[in-house]
């Protein structure tokens, strides 16, 4: 497939600036280096890669007009660099949105439609609703800015160049919608929000029968259980295979029906963050071949000699230790400033001796996942939160209080909650759910906890890091600022009994460092108060630490230091915010961890 580069204006041409970064914007290594022609390229569905596909990352046009008016823009304002979203500085805009404003994208595309091949518009992330035309057709609507969308458009396009067009409106932090840390007054531990498309949108041809998802499931004896969904129409029966391969040679073969298909790896070599190794998986449905790939492991829990509920991979225990990420960018926010800029900060981490990444009410981009599954970083995946209606937040306490929703808000919640599972099911580097962060929006806690508990039974659910605790799933999770301590009181009565306790945020000590501010004349914090000098904050990492691996000794199973990076005006990270430098080198914090007994 071909695409223009071309773009049609709405109605007269805009003077056409150059594309460059917002000025005056802090920016990444990987930031300098964005331009149009080489934003986002890589191919952004890694779990089920297909070869014809078209990148429409690049400048597009955009315009901004008030919900109160109902007509479509007459002229762009100029041009935006997708996937940036219109609030960061690679977009090249770096403009409030607000949620009585609406934000229209337009660019074309060439296409030369091949009878029995079907078109699909793919969106890997917009925030928050949006309505998608082709050729002036409506082809569909979406609602969540999370989580990646396909739209069939084979019916609107022709030959040659075809328009889209995306309206899209973003309420933030307004009434039930989700929204993470985003809020539209950033301040504190609340962010530059995001808006619009802020992933990559690309074009894809499939056969008119063909795959739509796939549910990869192993177990450590070998065997895979592969569900397939399809869409499309076939004239006649068709039949499934599966060829598994470890590198370059097949280990496992099978056949089945179009939905399903079951293999067994002999000897299987089990993925781990000591061994990461991933097996390679070729999927054929009639005419439709797409590539993916499976990590063997089981996650669980059992108890210790001392009765202790412990975490446990492939059956043996594990300490899940690791940073809570946030995942913004100064100069991309929600969207990394690049692929290998994401692979910087989990190699940092890796190499500092953490095992786990707890990603903090966000869904990123399937790379990071890809990248994670590589390397053997485990995942903590929280859900995107909203803040309604919070409950007074009373933390591990008995007798807790919870919300409850208005229908259609909860419906909205599930239903992005679902997609988020599904979206991220066969990752194998995720090892937990998180529902709830705090009190943050928490509500029906324990319909939520038993749903997702029922829905994938192969993780352990984590019902409320931090928050308003109901005995539900499978942890109990506490957090304490400074320094780490766990509520064991409140467990009296065999209340924690059959729960795995841990950290679930602890730490967050602040350290500026000069030229690597966000705003220097902003109040630059961490928890704790600010201390005199380097070596006086490296001396707080290092106690803290050690009471982690205290209370390790105590029963508690994971902890989560927060965080990796600065992010605006917090300054409590190991990386400055533009990820320049360090704090501290990741083989001093290895050592550090190693002598509090954390990692290996």
């Amino acid at each position: 497939m071909k695409h223009a580069v071309l773009l049609i204006p709405f109605a007269l041409a805009a003077t056409v600036v150059a594309w460059q970064p917002a000025p005056d914007s802090m920016l990444t290594e990987w930031g300098e280096q964005v331009t149009p022609e080489n934003a986002w390229r890589e191919y952004p569905r890694p779990q089920m890669q297909r070869d014809q596909w078209t990148n429409l990352n690049g400048l597009w046009e955009y315009a901004v007009t008030k919900e109160s008016d109902p007509a479509r823009p007459s002229a762009p304002d100029g041009q935006i660099l997708v996937p940036f979203a219109i609030e960061s500085a690679l977009s090249g805009v770096k403009r409030s949105f607000q949620p009585d404003d609406v934000l229209w994208y337009r660019r074309t595309f060439e296409l030369e439609p091949r009878p029995g091949r079907r078109y699909l518009l793919n969106f890997e992330a917009v925030d928050y609703q949006c309505t998608v035309r082709v050729n002036h057709r409506e082809v569909g609507r979406h609602t969540g800015g999370n989580l990646p969308f396909s739209l069939d458009i084979t019916e609107a396009v022709t030959a040659g160049v075809n328009t889209v067009l995306v309206r899209v409106t973003d309420a933030t932090d307004t009434a039930h919608q989700l929204h993470g840390k985003q809020r539209l007054d950033p301040k504190g531990i609340w962010y530059t929000p995001v808006s619009g498309i802020w992933q990559t949108v690309w074009l894809e041809e499939v056969p008119d029968f063909h795959v739509t998802g796939l549910k990869i499931t192993p177990r450590i004896d070998g065997t895979i259980a592969i569900g397939i969904a399809t869409a499309g129409r076939t004239p006649t029966p068709v039949l499934s295979s599966a060829i598994v391969s470890l590198g370059d040679k097949p280990v496992a073969r099978a056949s089945g029906s179009p939905n399903f298909i079951a293999l067994e790896v002999p000897e299987p070599k089990l993925w781990s963050p000591d061994s990461p190794t991933l097996y390679n998986l070729r999927i054929q449905v009639g005419d439709d071949v797409v590539t993916s790939y499976v990590g063997i492991r089981e996650t669980g829990r059992k108890q210790d000699a001392e009765g202790n509920w412990r975490l446990t991979l492939n059956g043996e225990e594990i300490f899940q230790f690791g940073t809570l990420d946030q995942g913004w960018w100064p100069d991309g926010l929600l969207t990394p400033p690049a692929d290998a800029a994401m692979l910087g900060d989990i190699r940092f981490l890796k190499a500092a001796g953490f095992n786990t990444i707890r990603n903090h009410i966000k869904v990123k981009p399937r790379r990071y996942y890809l990248h994670c599954d590589q390397l053997g970083m485990l995942i903590w995946q929280d859900q995107v939160s909203a803040m309604a209606d919070n409950p007074k937040w009373t933390r591990l306490r008995p007798n807790p209080e919870t919300r409850v929703w208005p229908a259609d808000d909860h419906a909205q919640f599930m239903a992005e909650l679902q997609g988020m599972i599904d979206h991220l099911y066969n990752h194998p580097c995720i090892v937990q759910w998180v529902p709830f962060n705090e009190a943050w929006g928490q509500h029906q806690v324990m319909d939520v906890g038993r749903w997702v508990a029922a829905y994938d039974p192969t993780r352990l659910v984590n019902i409320a890091s931090g928050g308003n605790w109901f005995p539900v799933g499978h942890i109990v999770d506490d957090h304490k600022y400074p320094h780490p301590g766990f509520d064991f009181a409140s467990g009296a009565g065999g209340r924690f009994d059959g729960y795995v306790k841990v950290m679930g945020e602890f730490g967050g000590h602040g350290f500026p460092v000069e030229g690597h501010l966000w705003n220097p004349g902003a109040r630059n914090w961490g928890y704790g108060g600010l201390p005199k000098d380097k070596d006086e904050w490296l001396e707080r990492y290092r106690t803290s630490m050690q009471m982690l691996g205290e209370l390790r000794k105590e029963g508690i199973a994971a902890g989560i230091y927060t965080q990796t990076t600065d992010v605006e005006g917090e300054i409590n990270g190991l990386l400055t915010y533009d990820r320049k430098v360090p704090k501290v080198p990741a083989e001093t914090l290895r050592a550090i961890h190693q002598e509090a007994g954390l990692c290996q």
